[in-house]
């Protein structure tokens, strides 16, 4: 049974970093975009990043954010730089065998998903 489980989210001030990690088991995660999606109170979820061979940032996360993935260690990481007060919301990586232009549509993406980490930035 695959499985994704997300850390690293916390309560900062606004300027602030913060690394998400994502660990993956139980599936073969080299085959996989991963990506990660956002979620805050009363909006829908949101494609923030993704990694495959490449890099894929949205609009929002594009010059402050960085994702990475080590294979070897089944984990992908994602270094928050600058955050803002509207970055907070809860976090969540998942893992499909799509390209990833295609965290636009959140509904594409039905394999793997994690519980979430929760960010909270303060003004």
């Amino acid at each position: 049974q695959g499985r994704l489980v997300e850390s690293g989210g916390g309560f900062v001030q606004a300027g602030d970093s913060l690394r998400l990690s994502c660990v993956a088991s139980g599936f073969s995660m080299q085959y996989y975009a991963i990506a990660w999606f956002r979620q805050a109170p009363g909006k829908e979820r949101e494609g923030v990043s993704c990694i495959s061979r490449t890099a894929y940032h949205a609009d929002s996360a594009k010059g402050r954010f960085t994702i990475s993935r080590d294979d070897r260690e089944k984990s992908v990481y994602l270094q928050m730089d600058n955050l803002k007060p509207e970055d907070s919301a809860t976090y969540y990586c998942a893992a499909e065998l799509t390209p990833c232009e295609t965290i636009a549509e959140v509904r594409t993406w039905r394999g793997y998903w994690g519980q979430g980490t929760q960010v909270t930035v303060s003004s």
